[in-house]
């Protein structure tokens, strides 16, 4: 896909971004996507840090359910055809 991504393609996209944000809103912008990368960063390594704490680990066993004790609990409806 970026098997032709060379210099003048660098040069458009870098005239583009000038022309769309403005040459003084460019570092600001730069500033925030950097921001907001990190606290995603942050975020994304605080639940791999609690999905691998003891409280998360700690689960409670479940109850197998077998097909007949579904079928017992499931509503009957009389949707026969009507003579």
């Amino acid at each position: 896909m970026f098997k032709n991504f060379g210099a003048p393609e660098i040069i458009i996209i870098a005239v583009l971004l000038i022309v769309i944000f403005g040459w003084k809103r460019l570092p600001d912008a730069a500033r925030s996507l950097g921001r907001s990368a990190r606290v995603f960063k942050s975020e994304v390594d605080e639940m791999k840090k609690d999905a691998t704490s003891a409280a998360a680990s700690d689960t409670v066993a479940g109850e197998t359910v077998t097909p007949s004790a579904v079928s017992e609990n499931i509503p009957k409806t009389d949707n026969g055809p009507r003579a």
